[in-house]
């Protein structure tokens, strides 16, 4: 017989249970008295956590109170250690949800996570002395200054953290650093949010969004920092609906849509799975721009792809393989908003 943990769908209060595998039993909510019922999982063996992955997670599902639909659906994935990994999808596919439960915002979730080589429920708030969390709309203190907010916050770390105006200045805001937070920019916000979120020195990093509301300068340095510190072995969850940011950044990614997880893969197979296998050449021709597609095979001895290599005319030469975007929606069927 197996002991089963679940929660009302009705209430959400957990109550336990006992089946044998696959039994279809008949249940009470002790709380509510709502009826139903409950089939009991199939026994499976779990990865127990281990040096190599810093996140496992199996079957994870969450409901939100008072709704009927799952925000995340039986999601089951691992990020090694020292990678990054992304998890892309459109607005209200269930990626902040799913980061909220493993970083420990939201309880009452079904599955098991395992972080940094433990139950995520047999963390305390030990937990946020290891990883750091960069949430996409900044909440900080805006009467006090850049600097303060960062010695604040540092104050409530029990290990030593980085030196605060180091971090500031390691995202341009050094000359900010005695500026009252209030009369930032939303830039400016989203950097001291990342800085926030690097005090700790943390094993793992969390990002939502990092680079939303930045220049084109200062998204380049959010995520030149975001590089270095996978050299320095730190593993990075990173949540976007930025295909350029995920391409650029991340060893794997996963799809996410209505609450499921559709495919987890290295970016640069998708796109050459799902790509053509075709060059593109545009020359000039007549004053003009002409463009001939070739296929790959053999194209060391096609011979009118020779005959414009050796002319002068070439302007451009265009392997054709598909964006992430591209990707994206054909493996899904939906569009990123």
């Amino acid at each position: 017989m197996n002991v089963t943990t679940i929660a009302c769908p009705q209430c959400r209060y957990h109550f336990a249970i006992k089946g044998k595998p696959g039994e279809k039993i008949q249940v009470t909510c002790p709380s509510c008295k709502t009826q139903g019922f409950f089939q009991v999982p199939e026994e499976t063996t779990r990865p127990t956590p281990d040096s190599y992955h810093a996140l496992t997670i199996q079957n994870l599902t969450f409901i939100y109170p008072k709704s009927e639909k799952k925000a995340i659906d039986s999601v089951s994935f691992h990020i090694k250690k020292g990678e990054i990994f992304g998890f892309l999808g459109p607005n209200g596919a269930g990626k902040s949800t799913t980061q909220k439960v493993i970083i420990g915002l939201l309880k009452g979730y079904d599955g098991t996570v395992d972080l940094l080589g433990k139950n995520l429920k047999h963390w305390k708030n030990d937990l946020y002395e290891h990883i750091g969390v960069c949430f996409e709309f900044p909440n900080h203190y805006q009467k006090l200054t850049a600097l303060e907010n960062l010695q604040l916050f540092s104050s409530f770390y029990r290990n030593k953290t980085m030196d605060p105006l180091d971090l500031l200045s390691m995202v341009d805001l050094d000359k900010e650093a005695k500026q009252r937070v209030g009369s930032f920019s939303k830039g400016m916000k989203t950097k001291l949010n990342f800085a926030r979120a690097l005090l700790n020195n943390p094993e793992m990093l969390f990002l939502d969004e990092p680079t939303t509301g930045l220049d084109p300068v200062s998204a380049r340095q959010i995520k030149n920092l975001i590089s270095e510190k996978k050299k320095q072995g730190t593993t990075i969850f990173l949540t976007t609906h930025n295909m350029t940011d995920a391409d650029e950044l991340c060893d794997r990614v996963g799809f996410m849509v209505d609450g499921r997880l559709t495919l987890v893969e290295n970016p640069k197979d998708l796109k050459l799975k799902h790509g053509k296998k075709i060059v593109q050449v545009e020359y000039l021709d007549n004053g003009g721009i002409s463009r001939e597609e070739f296929v790959l095979t053999n194209l060391g001895s096609n011979k009118r792809f020779i005959q414009l290599l050796n002319t002068d005319n070439v302007q451009t030469i265009h392997s054709q393989e598909a964006s992430l975007d591209d990707v994206f929606i054909k493996v899904t069927g939906r569009q990123l908003k």
